[in-house]
């Protein structure tokens, strides 16, 4: 099969052989794959990953192993997308971790992350994951739309993570796919919500999905420029910069969501947060029930990213 592994910065493709299944888990061919800030950071070094990246994806199982004829049919070309964490139980590992225990798959002790750690991801024709991770996509959401649904996922984590009964209003800093999500999702439970962001094409994108704009420009100006704070904001640059302003814009004794993953360390002073007493929560991997329903009522439409 066809893939693209990472090698000195860059994508190279190459021709491999097609993955051996596990027991219990599908061979999946890869009809669109989304690629995240994640991808991008892992080819400047991000969690040292050498394989095939990309998590974000629709397919269509084409195999299954270890499961009964009937279990086999049921599965056989349905269009899929996949939770990325792979748990200790599905790698055969006993007794399984406390984590998943909990049924916290996602931070498993000894978890692969599809593209990410230790798994070859979406960035080739096919891909395998357990059946555990597999979510069935109704015909009502296109391919262009499921393709969305991890990140649309991590998104609708915060509506796990913070009470949004306890807030008016939220700002999102950053503008890319991620923030464009986690805006929307707010939108849905909040009357008001501002994306703040360097591109005016991209906020223009905010803009039509009723949600408030502000102009940034990424560099040191913007503390002398940013006057507006927040109860709840969420930082989603993808930069490592970006810590340093969402703390400025975050109210005392508000809540500050990080979700930017990058490759290094972060140049920023803590006392902001103790000074102001500021919650702060971060924010992964997300309920891909919650996304798919978002989807299939039409509350969240992603395909103008």
């Amino acid at each position: 099969m066809l893939s693209f592994t990472v090698k000195n910065k860059t994508l190279v493709a190459r021709t491999k052989p097609m993955p051996r299944l596990r027991a219990r888990w599908a061979l999946v061919r890869v009809r669109l794959a989304g690629i995240c800030n994640t991808d991008v950071e892992i080819l400047h070094g991000y969690h040292g990953f050498r394989g095939t990246p990309g998590h974000e994806f629709v397919g269509e199982v084409v195999e299954v192993a270890g499961v009964s004829a009937a279990e086999r049919k049921r599965w056989i070309a349905k269009r899929v997308c996949g939770e990325i964490n792979i748990g200790c139980a599905a790698l055969g590992f006993q007794p399984v971790c406390k984590f998943c225990r909990q049924g916290l798959k996602r931070h498993c002790l000894r978890r692969k992350v599809l593209g990410i750690v230790g798994q070859d991801g979406a960035f080739a024709e096919y891909l395998t994951l357990p059946l555990e991770n597999l979510h069935v996509i109704s015909r009502s959401i296109s391919d262009e739309k499921a393709v969305f649904v991890e990140p649309l996922a991590a998104a609708c984590e915060i509506l796990e993570q913070v009470d949004l009964r306890k807030f008016r209003e939220a700002a999102v800093l950053g503008d890319g796919k991620l923030a464009q999500l986690i805006a929307r999702v707010l939108r849905t439970q909040l009357r008001r919500v501002v994306l703040y962001g360097k591109t005016p094409r991209k906020l223009a994108l905010a803009e039509r999905a009723g949600i408030e704009k502000r102009r940034v420009r990424g560099d040191a100006s913007d503390f002398r420029r940013v006057k507006e704070t927040y109860e709840l904001l969420v930082e989603a640059t993808g930069s490592p910069t970006g810590l340093a302003l969402a703390q400025q814009m975050t109210e005392a004794r508000g809540t500050l969501v990080l979700k930017s993953t990058f490759h290094g360390a972060a140049p920023v002073e803590t006392w902001p947060l103790v000074v102001k007493e500021i919650l702060v929560i971060g924010s992964r991997c997300g309920p891909f029930e919650k996304a798919i329903a978002l989807l299939r009522a039409g509350k969240v439409d992603p395909r103008p990213l």
